[in-house]
């Protein structure tokens, strides 16, 4: 399974190509994606860190 920050700064440039060549949708979406997965891997960071 790929690590959740590799993943995020996929769809972080996936957003900005996508955001450049005016496909806003798609840019919107993924930056979407991208803020959930840094939220699922700061929540669980601190939960591992607790443990």
């Amino acid at each position: 399974m790929p690590d959740l920050i590799g993943l995020a700064v996929l769809f972080i440039i996936l957003a900005f190509i996508a955001f450049v060549l005016g496909a806003r949708g798609i840019a919107g979406f993924s930056m979407t994606v991208a803020k959930w997965l840094i939220i699922i891997f700061i929540i669980l960071a601190v939960i591992s860190f607790l443990l």
